[in-house]
């Protein structure tokens, strides 16, 4: 994983909500809202994260899963918001 905003969100997702799983479990395409690792209070935590390490604003719109599902999904809308 060369993308330092990928590695960010998965090193930020595993240390908060899978303390202990094996890193190698976590991949890009690991669905994180629809398969019940991310609830709404992690959701928010993850918002609240994003925002504050790339000085971002999200949307209403843009904390559901069609964005934050994954760890690319997630890379890619830090990166639309960057630019």
């Amino acid at each position: 994983m060369s993308d330092d905003i990928a590695l960010a969100v998965k090193t930020f997702v595993l240390d908060e909500f899978l303390p202990g799983e094996d890193p190698e479990e976590l991949m890009m395409e690991t669905p994180l809202i629809t398969g019940g690792i991310l609830d709404s209070i992690a959701t928010l935590k993850l918002v609240l994260f994003l925002e504050e390490r790339w000085s971002i604003k999200l949307a209403a719109h843009e904390t559901s899963p069609d964005h934050l599902d994954t760890i690319e999904k997630i890379a890619g809308l830090v990166r639309s918001k960057q630019s």
